[in-house]
C-alpha cells in the first residue's frame, strides 16, 4: 500500500506485508527520502518478477484500473 498526498501526490508511506518484504521495501525508502510522487514512482523501472515492482504497480494503480495491471503492466 502506498499513503500519497491528495493534492501533490507525493508519497508519504509505504506498507508491504509479504514474505521477504524487507528486501524490496528498499524502494519505498529511497522514494520517500527523494520526494516523489506517485507519478514517478510508477514511471521508474523496476526488475521483472520481484517483490519491489509490487510499488511500481502500487504507485501505477493510483492512475491506471487496477483490473488491467499484471506483473508487466505499464
Amino acid at each position: 500500500m502506498i499513503v500519497a498526498e491528495r493534492k501533490t501526490g507525493v508519497v508519504r508511506g509505504i506498507h508491504m506485508l509479504a514474505a521477504n518484504a524487507g528486501d524490496a521495501i528498499q524502494a519505498g525508502v529511497y522514494a520517500i527520502e527523494c520526494g516523489m510522487t506517485v507519478r514517478q514512482l510508477a514511471s521508474v523501472w523496476a526488475p521483472y518478477l520481484t517483490m519491489s515492482e509490487g510499488i511500481k504497480l502500487a504507485a501505477q494503480a493510483f492512475t491506471m484500473d487496477v483490473a488491467t495491471l499484471s506483473c508487466c503492466g505499464g
